[in-house]
């Protein structure tokens, strides 16, 4: 593979190697996708991000996912929120489409360096997160290790929020990779622990699968807005602070979700074609 340009950007810590092929089509298998993630070897990343050309004639632009395990996945909320800022910068506009596997994502500034983003319709059928058998997604028949009764929500990809007493006393780093991998969830599933700490206010960590514990995870924001106000919580409208900081969130009359944080971008650089295998 030949060089290539890309930028590093990230959003509250959850960091993305962003390659524009909008002009230059960029085909990479899972292995490479894994080379660029590397944090030792390669560049760094809990996502590669691959712009292109959109599929809808209502898009800006399509947003391929990679995990961090090379894994193509549906949805990234931070990493929306990038690949919007590059697009609204470039064209001097105040709002852009973005088309992702999960649907057409509309993002809009909110503040310097902050954008906000319609994340779509909170999907809560249990076919829809989905899970391997009917069950009320309100109160999944899942536990480990102290662990239980957690919501199921999908947006743009599935996720089990669990709340707790004291978010920073799980072990998430251990519970994370079995709860991902349980037979419940045939696409695996995010895993989230939620602390409430007022009607308005959550405190939030997140085992993303394919990526590990990570610093922030939009999606994982939502879905535990979405969690706490159908357990009767919190109110619709409500401030979720990851271990890279706060996203607020809405979850508006119409189902939709509204997420509204930082981006930032940390440096540009040339992929070495002998980066990849």
């Amino acid at each position: 593979m030949q060089e290539r340009a890309f930028i590093k950007m990230h959003g509250l810590g959850n960091d993305f190697v962003v390659i524009d092929a909008r002009r230059e089509s960029f085909d990479l298998d899972d292995a490479q996708a894994r080379a660029i993630a590397d944090r030792r070897n390669g560049v760094g990343c809990d996502q590669l991000i691959v712009m292109e050309p959109p599929a809808s004639g209502a898009a800006d632009v399509f947003m391929r996912i990679r995990n961090a395990d090379g894994g193509e996945v549906e949805a990234c909320g931070n990493a929306t929120r990038c690949v919007a800022a590059l697009l609204m910068a470039e064209r001097g506009g105040e709002r852009c489409t973005v088309e992702t596997r999960a649907g057409l994502l509309e993002a809009k500034p909110a503040g310097p360096d902050r954008i906000a983003v319609d994340m779509g319709e909170a999907k809560l059928g249990w076919r829809d997160i989905p899970l391997a058998r009917e069950m009320d997604t309100l109160h999944l028949e899942l536990s480990e290790d102290g662990l239980s009764d957690p919501v199921a929500v999908n947006i743009g990809n599935p996720h089990a929020v669990f709340f707790v007493d004291d978010a920073e006393a799980v072990d998430l780093a251990r519970l994370g990779s079995r709860l991902e991998h349980d037979t419940l969830f045939p696409e695996r599933a995010n895993i989230g622990v939620a602390q409430v700490s007022g009607v308005d206010r959550l405190r939030l960590r997140v085992w993303e699968r394919g990526v590990g514990l990570t610093r922030a995870c939009g999606t994982g924001a939502c879905a535990a807005a979405v969690a706490a106000h159908r357990r009767g919580l919190t109110g619709h409208t409500v401030e979720v602070v990851l271990d890279g900081g706060p996203l607020l969130l809405e979850w508006r009359e119409d189902g939709h979700v509204v997420m509204t944080g930082p981006v930032a971008t940390s440096f540009r650089g040339v992929l070495n074609g002998g980066l990849l295998p």
